[in-house]
């Protein structure tokens, strides 16, 4: 009887890349009023009155505000509706 050999066991890792995460960047412009950006705020991202004033006053007195991060589809869908709004909105990766 022919004998069978016994492979030692192979040593496996599974790693799970994270996705990157996304950003969403306000630029200020000089069109837009504080009030409007800060409404736009409140109806997009859906914060309130206070955070969006805080976010606006970033964007005017920074020049920039990082107002989202999270997963790309998400972070490409609020600049998109934000650039509805006429603000200069895009995205960032983190990676």
């Amino acid at each position: 009887m022919p004998r069978t050999k016994v492979l030692p066991a192979l040593e496996t890792r599974e790693t799970t890349a994270r996705e990157p995460r996304w950003s969403v960047v306000v630029d200020n412009d000089p069109v837009n009023t504080m009030e409007y950006v800060t409404a736009c705020f409140v109806k997009v991202l859906q914060v309130a009155r206070p955070e969006a004033h805080r976010l606006m006053l970033e964007v005017h007195e920074e020049g920039r505000s990082v107002v989202w991060s999270g997963a790309r589809e998400r972070a490409e869908g609020l600049a998109q509706e934000l650039q509805r709004w006429h603000l200069r909105a895009h995205l960032e990766s983190d990676a």
